[in-house]
């Protein structure tokens, strides 16, 4: 169960370790955790195993066959997301499209319950077509010095996630 109600997705991750990492964190955070498809890696692969160690059974994971599987899954229809049931939250979530050419700080969005973190792929992040669809709220960068290209998958969902989670009172955190 999600004590959060936020959610993560991720369109089309390539490398299991990153993603194993981002399982742990789901369930330690108390997101959901949504995978579009299609991936490179089964999920019944050492290298996601060993980074999620016995969190895989902790964690509320859903595999999709692809971003459109994952919206229809999660009610995201003309930018506006069903809120996850039990979280008592009246208003529509946003999704919130994470990439270097984000209009807004990660740190300047107001996070809610029920909003999506939406991360694109380690080698080449969200497809433009993806960043532009009407159903993503806005796009969202984590500053970074001038010339670095990117963070890792796993490190930027971290930052997004513990901030989204902050914002949110560490609801259900010890």
């Amino acid at each position: 169960m999600s004590g959060v109600g936020l959610r993560i997705v991720l369109d089309q991750p390539e490398i299991p370790g990153n993603t194993g990492n981002i399982i742990r964190l789901a369930a330690v955070a108390g997101f959901e955790l949504h995978i579009a498809g299609p991936t490179l890696f089964d999920f019944s692969d050492a290298k996601l195993k060993r980074a999620g160690l016995d969190y895989h059974d902790l964690a509320v994971m859903t595999e999709h066959e692809d971003l459109e599987a994952a919206y229809a899954h999660l009610g995201v229809s003309s930018n506006l997301v069903t809120p996850p049931p039990g979280t008592g939250e009246a208003a529509a979530a946003r999704v919130f499209a994470f990439t270097g050419e984000g209009s807004t700080a990660h740190t300047d969005v107001s996070y809610r319950p029920a909003d999506v973190l939406l991360f694109g792929r380690e080698s080449t992040g969200l497809d433009t077509s993806v960043k532009e669809d009407p159903r993503v709220t806005g796009t969202v960068r984590i500053p970074m010095l001038p010339g670095r290209r990117s963070l890792n998958l796993a490190n930027s969902v971290s930052i997004a996630v513990y901030e989204a989670w902050r914002q949110c009172r560490f609801n259900g955190a010890v």
